[in-house]
């Protein structure tokens, strides 16, 4: 098939799920195009399946912003009518699955619409009740809905109850061959972050309020006063000034290291001893199974997805929003015991591969597809 992958370029799990669902699908044959406003960031190796169209800003008078609903259901219909889409796979309702429907409209010969839900998709709808009636028609409209974790499917059931389409579950997924075990290759580049060999603690995010950063740092300053370890914060965003505020007030600037955006994780996940993720809501939490594909166990919330990720007292930890020291107690309890660490980051590990292996995930998303296109035609 020929698939159109309409996706955000920006840091975050829609756009790495799309992205490596692209190069799998590649793989097994399709040609995918991805239409976005930038490059996706995963979107870095060469495949000959896989395009990607830009979608171009105009500069208007009229228009106080650049209309990119707009100009990329035209992407969308440039692409379709030039190189025969058999359908199109938005990633996020707002406003990916408007504009491909928008795009319909105008298409010589219309082509299916598959949305997949990431989190802010319903969780946006309860901050700003205008967004309601636009984001239930992007539902209504679609061909196919899937969501990425059981949570957020019943999350958006019940936020619209006149939605009369089932909403299928197919959770976020990992490559086994790309997260490789705890060690090895990083050993030395560990020793430069933990010169005297403390603990690595990690926290990965796109630095919004929700992820909660600043309780990151909190949660580190109590495990470090009981355990010699160091924090790697990695990425950046509109918390990122208030983070380094609460560093430098706990006098943590000699054990903290920023490590700005980075492409890919797995080599700082196979640095980290304890990975720490306390957001406020997580749909799926695509980061805390990429930590634990690389056996390094998780410390988080207990919110939305996170409890279908993350076996608490297995493979991690969960405690609830905002529970400082519940969490530091948790990353002591496996700090402090060589024995449990070894059994939770093997059983992480085993875990992230055995339940969430992209093999099984594309295969349900081909039977999406087929099913969709053989229904439209």
């Amino acid at each position: 098939m020929k698939i159109g992958m309409v996706c955000y370029p920006s840091y975050g799990g829609s756009g790495v799920v799309a992205t490596e669902l692209g190069y799998a699908l590649g793989e097994r044959g399709h040609e995918v195009h991805f239409i976005s406003s930038a490059r996706p960031f995963r979107l870095r190796r060469f495949h000959e399946k896989l395009f990607y169209h830009e979608v171009t800003d105009v500069s208007y008078p009229v228009f106080k912003y650049p209309p990119y609903t707009l100009l990329l259901a035209n992407k969308i219909v440039e692409v379709a009518n030039y190189v025969g889409l058999d359908l199109i796979h938005a990633h996020y309702a707002i406003p990916h699955s408007i504009s491909a429907y928008l795009a319909k409209q105008m298409m010589t010969k219309p082509i299916p619409l598959v949305t997949t839900l990431h989190g802010t998709d319903v969780t946006l709808v309860g901050a700003y009740e205008e967004f309601k009636l636009l984001t239930c028609l992007a539902l209504k409209v679609s061909d196919r809905i899937t969501a990425v974790s059981n949570s957020l499917a019943r999350e958006t059931a019940a936020a619209f109850e006149s939605l009369d389409q089932e909403i299928e579950f197919i959770p976020n997924f990992i490559d086994p061959s790309m997260y490789l075990p705890k060690g090895g290759l990083m050993s030395k580049c560990k020793e430069h972050f933990a010169p005297f060999g403390e603990k690595i603690l990690t926290h990965i995010s796109n630095f919004r309020e929700v992820k909660r950063v600043v309780d990151v740092v909190k949660i580190f300053d109590l495990v470090e006063k009981a355990v010699p370890c160091r924090l790697l914060l990695v990425g950046d965003g509109p918390e990122m000034v208030k983070v380094e505020r609460e560093v430098t007030k706990r006098g943590l600037e000699k054990k903290v290291q920023f490590l700005g955006k980075q492409e890919t994780v797995q080599d700082i996940l196979q640095m980290t001893d304890v990975f720490i993720l306390p957001s406020e809501q997580e749909s799926f939490g695509l980061v805390a199974l990429e930590a634990m594909a690389c056996g390094v166990p998780v410390v988080a919330s207990r919110v939305g997805g996170l409890p279908e990720v993350i076996k608490d007292g297995e493979t991690g930890y969960l405690a609830d929003v905002g529970d400082i020291y519940g969490m530091s107690e948790a990353v002591l309890k496996l700090l402090t015991d060589c024995s449990r660490y070894k059994i939770f980051s093997e059983q992480a590990a085993n875990w992230a591969r055995e339940a969430f292996p992209i093999d099984r995930a594309v295969r349900r998303y081909e039977s999406v597809y087929e099913s969709v296109v053989q229904g439209y035609y």
